[in-house]
């Protein structure tokens, strides 16, 4: 009978990148088209956000240009995008940074 052979196993190199996976956003861009009470409405529709939330994410989107409505996985984000097109909102998905 013979002993098996010690295995070697490869070791990721220090240089790789090990972080986990970055969540991804989805971002409602400022229109010149939407009233703010139905970017409200939208937000409590799709994302089920309490009124205030749903107020303060439609705030920074008229003030700031820009907010950050939802994180998640690549695939979520891109759906969440698409729903939010079909409300006629201007949204992206970008990796959170």
């Amino acid at each position: 009978m013979s002993t098996p052979a010690p295995v070697e196993l490869e070791r990721p190199d220090s240089e790789e990148d090990v972080r986990a996976d970055r969540p991804w956003l989805a971002i409602v861009w400022n229109d010149p088209i939407n009233l703010m009470s139905y970017v409200t409405y939208v937000f409590q529709a799709v994302f089920g956000y309490p009124k205030s939330k749903a107020e303060k994410l439609m705030l920074d989107v008229h003030r700031k240009g820009r907010a950050v409505v939802a994180k998640g996985t690549r695939e979520e984000m891109e759906r969440d995008v698409e729903i939010l097109h079909s409300y006629g909102l201007w949204a992206t998905v970008k990796r959170d940074d």
